[in-house]
């Protein structure tokens, strides 16, 4: 009888403890092997090396486009971000219509954010947005209507802002860019370039303690303009050349994050109830971060594009045996995040049509689970050549099932079959010696492609936007 009270007492305590906070932690254009805990020699990243110690880093980890926009929709929305053609960067109106792009991501899209706050979760975006309020698209929704109490941006989102200010050696004052963003929300607070990630997270802990203090939960979106270019790293930490410029970025967003990572763990009401997540929105750009052993780059369905480095720590809550430990089994993307998190939270999302899944006991330690369906990919569409001046056409469309990866274009033409067991760096093509898997994997990826709203990547071809030859969006 004694035991069976004990079992009843754990079970409830189970039942009615209360949910975790959650913060989300999405780099800007890093690279698999950019933080040291990923094998970077280059640069030392010891705050998010020591987040990786005491959590569980995954190596199979996507996101769901490697661009951008797209990358932070699916993130947003658990569904892939071709259901709201948000298929390439957001840009102005001429070049979103152009592109068959939405100039902002519809407010019909479910939001992860939405249904924490729906149920009881004080919920923050601090960072970049770039889901709608940009350039001319001066009429999009602002970002607390997708669910948030309240929000800090950059020049890419509407509501009050930092922008940057530039500093270079030899420079006696600092310069302005995206001054016309002022008009896109306020209140603003210039800061300089080099700063503007601690400039987030200043706001962020407010948020956190305040939330903390009423004792409610809270989810925060921590979405930095770092390591996007151009770089501007403080002027004592100036480098040369863009791989350069790049680490002295990488390293000296660590030291920010630090002050974040260090307020979670030295308060008691945090530390054991507190689950982070760190990643990254797509691959690096060509020169600058580092893919590690994978083939391609940012805007490239190779592994290169769309794999990111995840960090996921919470003493409280992941499983204690596995601090520390590398997963290199479960495969899973970006959109699989919301429903899992949901799930952790005890949080009922079945009228919610997630292309995500519940992959919950992977990110708690529990087991090494994998998403059960495949992940499909379609190449932005003003990306069929990149660099501008690459020999190379990119792949339209691409796949994961299993250890199968697949590549092809829109016809289902120049089929690249790899597998990942024995070549994660997609050399060897093997689709000429396993037709029938080629066959197979076709029919399915071209499927989901005609599933999906269409944009123009069809019709752009090998067209360069005109004026975009230097884009780094």
């Amino acid at each position: 009888m004694k035991k069976l009270l004990l079992v009843l007492f754990s079970l409830g305590s189970q039942l009615f403890a209360a949910p975790p906070n959650i913060v989300m932690v999405f780099i800007d254009d890093m690279g698999w092997g950019d933080f040291s805990c990923f094998g970077n020699t280059e640069a030392k990243t010891p705050h998010v090396d020591r987040m990786a110690a005491e959590g569980i880093r995954f190596t199979q980890f996507y996101v769901n486009s490697p661009i951008c926009s797209p990358s932070r929709c699916a993130l947003t929305t658990g569904q892939y971000p071709q259901r709201w053609k948000i298929t390439s960067y957001l840009n102005n109106r001429a070049d979103n219509a152009r592109r068959g792009v939405a100039n902002w991501l519809n407010l019909k899209a479910p939001s992860f954010a939405r249904i924490l706050h729906d149920h009881g979760f004080a919920t923050g975006h601090f960072g970049k947005w770039h889901l709608g309020g940009q350039r001319d698209v001066d009429d999009a929704p602002p970002i607390t209507a997708y669910g948030f109490d309240e929000s800090l941006t950059n020049f890419e989102g509407m509501g009050p802002k930092l922008l940057p200010l530039t500093l270079k050696p030899g420079d006696k004052e600092p310069g302005k860019i995206w001054g016309d963003a002022e008009r896109l929300g306020q209140p603003v607070t210039w800061m300089l370039r080099s700063k503007i990630t601690g400039g987030f997270i200043d706001a962020a802990i407010p948020f956190i303690d305040k939330a903390t203090a009423a004792k409610k939960p809270f989810f925060i979106n921590l979405w930095p303009d770092d390591v996007h270019a151009p770089h501007w790293p403080p002027v004592e930490k100036w480098s040369e050349g863009k791989r350069g410029m790049y680490l002295a970025v990488l390293e000296e967003m660590d030291r920010q994050f630090g002050k974040l990572f260090d307020h979670i763990r030295n308060t008691p009401e945090l530390l054991d109830n507190t689950l982070v997540l760190i990643c990254s929105d797509n691959g690096p750009e060509v020169g600058m971060g580092s893919a590690g052993p994978f083939r391609g780059s940012k805007t490239t369905l190779y592994e290169g594009g769309t794999r990111s480095p995840l960090v996921v720590w919470g003493p409280g809550v992941i499983d204690a045996g596995k601090a520390g430990t590398q997963n290199d089994t479960s495969v899973f993307a970006a959109f699989d995040l919301a429903p899992s998190l949901l799930s952790i939270a005890k949080i009922d999302h079945q009228d919610v049509a997630f292309d995500g899944e519940n992959i919950a006991p992977a990110l708690l330690g529990k087991e090494d689970v994998s998403r059960k369906a495949p992940l499909f990919w379609r190449r932005p569409p003003d990306r069929k050549r990149w660099p501008a001046n690459s020999p190379e056409t990119l792949p339209d469309l691409s796949m994961r099932e299993g250890n199968w990866k697949f590549l092809c274009e829109y016809d289902g033409t120049q089929p690249k079959l790899y597998d990942m067991t024995y070549d994660k760096s997609e050399v060897t093509n093997l689709a000429e010696k396993n037709p029938e898997v080629v066959a197979r994997l076709t029919k399915a990826v071209l499927a989901w492609n005609e599933s999906m709203p269409q944009d123009k990547g069809p019709k752009l071809g090998d067209e360069l936007p005109q004026g975009k030859a230097k884009a780094t969006k």
